[in-house]
């Protein structure tokens, strides 16, 4: 007989039609079960694509350990799709405590000096249970828990305007690169999955986040005060016609940036891909990968051209 029954809330890891009476079941096939079980697997996520959910955690589960490295034990942010990426999304950077046991909290303080607990992961189950959540895209900081206030990378996220041709782009990412080669940074290119195009360059942690930020704006200012008719640094819509944004507002404390073959909540379930500076005259897209390429992006991954992407010993310089 149940006492004092009361209301705790509404379960935020199933959906209605998924919640069914408890019963009794083998103690074997609880052993071998899977860890993190996807719901509502045939649900369509990608209707143009026609990529399920359960397809989309089959991506994640065999990517995991190419996004791990990028994407383990860093706060992160998700666009959360549960009913598909047609419908309504939202960013979720907080944790609530609804991802099961998997996926952790990291205090962090914010602005106004309150600590607020930040998503991380630290295995595949981490990931998969983001997706069981309705999870599509991984953004990450650009620092790890263990030091949120040393960045461990800079991105310069090049987004051109509407009217420009990737060409554009390419020709765009080479001169960034060459920049910052010539402040001592070695950086390598990632597509997006979208229009364009990051460039990253690993940073030892050492310089905290004002130095970062100051760095990143004076260096996408430069570029752009030395050919206004092709770049802008600010964010402005009405100043990006006909140029590319160099955005370098993801240097900045909590912002964020797409990760390493993290999926796209957009058109034909393309993935962030790391390519190498050779390939990038190859691409016509920031969006060449998908969902579907898995085996394709195992084999770069393990090629020679992507041997140590995104990797170097390195520290902020100065500007």
């Amino acid at each position: 007989m149940t006492r004092h029954a009361s209301f705790l809330g509404l379960r935020a890891d199933k959906d209605a039609e998924d919640v069914e009476s408890e019963r009794a079941v083998d103690a074997e096939k609880v052993a071998n079960a899977p860890a993190v079980k996807i719901s509502s697997a045939e649900r369509v996520v990608f209707p143009d694509a026609g990529v399920t959910k359960g397809e989309l955690a089959d991506y994640v589960r065999g990517a995991a350990p190419m996004m791990l490295p990028w994407a383990a034990k860093r706060p992160i942010s998700l666009v959360r799709c549960p009913q598909g990426r047609q419908k309504q999304c939202f960013f979720q950077k907080h944790d609530p405590g609804s991802f099961g046991p998997h996926v952790h909290a990291v205090p962090i303080v914010e602005k106004d000096g309150d600590k607020q607990d930040y998503l991380y992961v630290e295995t595949a189950e981490g990931l998969l249970a983001c997706v069981q959540m309705g999870t599509i895209e991984f953004h990450g900081w650009g620092a790890r828990i263990a030091d949120v206030e040393k960045p461990d990378r800079l991105v310069i996220d090049l987004d051109p305007d509407e009217g420009l041709d990737f060409a554009d782009v390419r020709k765009a990412a080479l001169e960034v690169r060459d920049h910052l080669a010539d402040t001592g940074l070695v950086s390598f290119p990632l597509l997006t999955g979208g229009k364009g195009v990051h460039i990253v360059a690993p940073l030892t942690p050492s310089a905290e986040w004002p130095e970062v930020k100051d760095f990143a704006s004076r260096f996408a200012r430069a570029i752009a005060q030395a050919e206004p008719d092709r770049f802008t640094a600010t964010m402005s819509k009405a100043k990006r016609k006909g140029r590319i944004f160099i955005d370098w507002l993801r240097n900045q404390r909590g912002s964020t940036a797409i990760l390493p073959y993290s999926p796209r909540a957009r058109a034909g379930a393309p993935v962030a891909a790391p390519i190498s500076w050779n390939e990038l005259k190859d691409h016509k897209s920031g969006a060449t990968f998908s969902v579907n390429d898995l085996d394709r992006l195992k084999r770069r991954a393990a090629s020679a051209a992507l041997e140590g992407w995104g990797e170097a010993d390195q520290r902020l310089p100065e500007l």
